[in-house]
This record gives C-alpha cells, sequence and structure tokens, in this order.
C-alpha cells in the first residue's frame, strides 16, 4: 500500500487538539486496510518525523437518513500516532 493511501485525512477535533497539545499525540482517519506498523512508516516517511507508538480504532457507520429512506456510513479507522518528544508535524504541511 503506497503512503498517501494509509493516510486519509488529519482529525481536527477538540478532543485531538487536546491530545496533541497536551502528550505529543497526532489523530489521522486511516485507510481500514492498513495496520500499525504501515502507518507508523507512513508517518514517518511523509513527515520525517520519529513515531514512538501507534494506537488504531475502528469505528462504525452511523445511520444515516434523507427523508424516508435510510442507511449505514461507512465503517471508519482512526490512529492516534505518538511522537518522540520534542517533535511536531505542522498541520498546514500535509500532503493532499
Amino acid at each position: 500500500m503506497n503512503f498517501t493511501e494509509v493516510l486519509i485525512a488529519p482529525i481536527l477535533s477538540e478532543k485531538s487538539v487536546l491530545l496533541k497539545d497536551k502528550q505529543n499525540r497526532y489523530t489521522f482517519q486511516v485507510s481500514p486496510k492498513a495496520n500499525k506498523t504501515e502507518i507508523k512508516k507512513a508517518v514517518e516517511t511523509l513527515f520525517k518525523v520519529k513515531v514512538t507508538a501507534v494506537r488504531t480504532a475502528t469505528l462504525p457507520g452511523k445511520l444515516h437518513r434523507v427523508g424516508r429512506s435510510e442507511g449505514y456510513r461507512s465503517d471508519w479507522k482512526k490512529a492516534i500516532v505518538t511522537l518522540k518528544t520534542g517533535q511536531k508535524i505542522d498541520m498546514t504541511d500535509l500532503p493532499k
């Protein structure tokens, strides 16, 4: 899997910003097929940082209704990446 296919988008919620500021942890939406070693290699290669830990969670899709029709959004996967102390990722330099 290509490194740009592994990382889909950063997650910039209130909780993820607090994790970034206090514990040097960054949160990304990743491909559901990616494993922890692929995520670690992708972050280290794309951002030139040292990753110390990766935690992943697969989240279920939610019920989505439009009028009378119902469906479910897709399941998705997020990864919380812990960096070595003193290193940062500039969120404005994310690959597109």
